[in-house]
């Protein structure tokens, strides 16, 4: 079995995210980049995967600039067989990134793709459910739990609203990964330098075919407005009235 492991490089989650003073965009000058946490979790179950005997060959995918090869190479280190990167220098949107995405799965075939539900900085979760729906495939989407049975089919446990929710798909099916799916491991040294050594391909955007001009327009990025210091009150009555006739969240 084959998994194809999507990544995306983002900012990293312990960075102060600040706006260009135009409002055009984020300031990505001299930021820190990481491995998008929930990517971090789905290359993580795949290696699992791989290590219970139920998989072959972990292969992971980041769709940008040649940057982005840091990412792929911690997802090596962290266990996977090998990476592939989809050059380009363009601004994708999420159906674009499924559309690239969707002519990879044709020529690698995987058995299972396992993606992150969403990237932190577009926060979209969307680009899963668009591959599958491209690819025609099951999808089992904000999985805590995944397992593979011997019938050739994927049990995914979903958290919903209302609780926990356990789907059977049919391989080749796509998986989006929750946060309480497992806790990724740290890479270690000698993993690191092996990483270099593992194959990583780069293939141009451009050659598959595939209209990468974004149909999303941003009008402008802005800092969300700060927090106010907090009120101290004498009572529950005071508290009450200041919910009621001040902050009007009561009745």
């Amino acid at each position: 079995m084959k998994i194809l492991v999507p990544v995306k490089r983002v900012i990293d989650y312990n960075v102060k995210v600040r706006v260009k003073a135009d409002q055009s965009g984020v300031d990505l000058a001299n930021v820190k980049m990481a491995l998008n946490p929930f990517c971090e979790i789905a290359v993580e179950e795949a290696v699992r995967l791989k290590e219970a005997g139920k998989a072959t060959e972990v292969v992971v995918v980041s769709i940008g600039p040649k940057a982005v090869q840091e990412q792929l190479r911690t997802a090596l280190a962290l266990g996977a067989d090998r990476a592939i990167q989809i050059d380009t220098e363009a601004q994708l949107d999420s159906l674009q990134v499924a559309k690239l995405l969707h002519k990879l799965v044709e020529q690698e075939q995987p058995q299972l793709v396992i993606i992150g539900k969403q990237a932190i900085d577009s926060d979209n979760n969307q680009t899963g459910q668009m591959l599958a729906a491209l690819a025609n495939m099951g999808q089992g989407t904000f999985a805590s739990k995944v397992e593979l049975t011997d019938d050739n089919k994927v049990q995914v446990t979903r958290e919903i609203d209302g609780g926990l929710q356990t789907v059977e798909l049919s391989l080749p099916a796509v998986v989006s990964t929750d946060l309480r799916l497992n806790e990724p491991r740290y890479a270690s040294l000698p993993n690191i330098m092996k990483a270099k050594r593992k194959p990583l391909d780069v293939m141009a955007a451009t050659d598959f075919g595939v209209a990468l001009e974004s149909k999303v327009t941003y009008l402008n990025v802005a800092a969300p407005a700060g927090r106010t210091g907090g009120v101290v009150v004498e009572s529950v009555e005071e508290l009450v009235d200041k919910l009621k006739n001040e902050a009007k969240v009561i009745q």
